[in-house]
């Protein structure tokens, strides 16, 4: 980092909003600079104490317990990406004229003159495995590269560390896009929009136009999801560099400018010199675990993301066979008298679990927990061909049984009115009773599950659990 971006930082008054993962990172590395930071979060836990004290031995300000107050002098927030827009504390900001930023954004501007590029990847589902197979990618092609952003290490971490890459796949939220207004990115993708976060960005207009934010700047390939038009319609209205070009992604045959599938095989037809009449085999659909249509979509993306970098067809197929997706997303659990049970707690909203049920057929479908605001008409509707019973818990399930009961109304329903911890085993149970040979038993609950669990993990650890335990009873 150059001795001009130091000076750019040195005695700045800024304050960080949050004690979180990004927040304590933003906050360590401004201070570094020679910027005067505090802290502001309103939590006064054993936790909070516990980070306040790591940052105030290091000389950086914290105040517990007020939020909302805005420290005499700021002169710039920086805030966690959870933060929403409405905050007392940025209304505090706006009053005073200073401006409210991201990790993202600090990020941005802290990186040095040789900098690597970013490629993107934002939409409402489909980010992480994305990122991760983009990284697997370029890893293949021999490029030194991390997966960072939303996940993984903090983003002002890998910058304003001594690690050197050649680029960086980078995933981002929309809250992080809503903060992040100098971000260019090399190339970038939004996957697929579906409502959601609608209490934080107060519109699916609004949270639109943070996704899209991720298209402003590129100057290679804007990547949308043929399927998904409004993904289409945000990179028309990007203000882009010269050049840079739509690139769409579909699991049919691509046109021109597009990578599909045909006869089995993963091809390009965006980055070959005669896209009009030739295609680029990259990769096998086998090649893809597991090979459910969104995460074909997915290694899609990905590939179009790392062949807009110049990454070789041999790269993508070899870096698609190394990846393994995270823990529970799709994952397969185990087979139980003939019956699969699969494990995709991550599918915390509507639009994830749509793609989720769409893999697989029939299906012993477990949902429920907290909706967060989401209607299951569409969702019901969509997979209740497929559905051989469902099993409900959590604490708005009765949003699910009413759609079931308008759309599906053949299909068995268990309504488990318990929250204990033997709930899920509860379920478990239950589902292997409606399932036959050859059935799917699938957690994909359409809601988050804070009312029952501390996380989705825990709740795709406890679905686990109890399918090793059935396994174990029947031998």
């Amino acid at each position: 980092m150059g001795s001009r971006q130091v000076s750019d930082w040195q005695g700045r008054k800024i304050t960080v909003a949050g004690l979180g993962v990004s927040g304590v990172s933003a906050a360590r590395a401004l201070a570094g600079l020679g910027a005067e930071v505090t802290v502001v979060d309103g939590g006064s836990g054993d936790t909070h104490r516990a980070r306040a004290a790591g940052l105030e031995a290091a000389g950086i300000g914290v105040r517990l317990g007020d939020a909302e107050t805005l420290p005499e002098g700021t002169g710039l927030v920086v805030t966690s990406p959870g933060w929403p827009p409405s905050a007392p504390l940025f209304a505090a900001a706006a009053a005073a004229g200073v401006d409210v930023v991201g990790d993202v954004e600090i990020a941005w501007r802290l990186r040095g003159p040789d900098a690597p590029p970013w490629l993107a990847v934002t939409g409402t589902n489909g980010k992480t495995t994305t990122t991760r197979m983009l990284a697997s990618i370029l890893t293949a092609a021999g490029l030194r590269t991390a997966a960072i952003g939303n996940i993984g290490t903090p983003i002002v971490d890998v910058v304003t560390g001594e690690e050197t890459y050649d680029v960086l796949a980078v995933e981002l939220s929309s809250y992080q896009l809503h903060w992040a207004p100098s971000l260019r990115a090399h190339s970038a993708v939004v996957l697929n929009l579906a409502p959601d976060h609608l209490d934080w960005h107060g519109s699916m207009e609004a949270y639109a136009a943070d996704k899209g934010r991720v298209y402003e700047g590129n100057t290679v390939a804007c990547v949308y999801n043929a399927a998904d038009k409004a993904t289409e319609d945000l990179v028309r209205e990007a203000d882009v560099e010269e050049g840079c070009r739509a690139i769409g992604f579909t699991l049919g045959t691509p046109g021109p400018s597009q990578l599909g599938v045909v006869e089995g095989l993963l091809v390009d037809r965006a980055f070959v010199e005669q896209r009009h009449k030739q295609a680029q085999e990259l990769a096998e659909v086998a090649d893809v675990q597991p090979p459910a249509p969104h995460n074909i979509a997915n290694a899609l993306a990905a590939a179009a993301l790392a062949r807009a970098f110049g990454v070789p067809a041999t790269a993508v197929r070899d870096g698609l066979r190394a990846f393994r997706p995270d823990p529970h997303r799709i994952e397969h659990v185990a087979d139980v008298g003939g019956v699969a049970y699969v494990d995709d707690s991550k599918a915390t909203n509507t639009h994830a679990a749509e793609a989720s049920l769409a893999a697989y057929e029939p299906i012993v479908w477990i949902a429920g927990g907290l909706a967060k605001g989401a209607t299951f008409d569409e969702l019901v509707s969509a997979s209740a061909k497929r559905l051989r019973g469902v099993v409900l818990m959590g604490a708005d399930r009765a949003l699910i049984r009413e759609a079931l009961t308008r759309h599906a109304p053949q299909v068995p329903v268990v309504d488990l009115d318990r929250t204990d911890t033997g709930a899920m085993s509860a379920a478990v149970a239950e589902a292997a009773g409606l399932a036959r040979p050859g059935d799917t038993v699938l957690l994909a609950p359409a809601c988050a599950s804070m009312d029952m669990f501390t996380n989705y993990t825990k709740r795709g650890e406890a679905f686990a659990e109890a399918v090793r335990a059935l396994a174990a009873e029947r031998g």
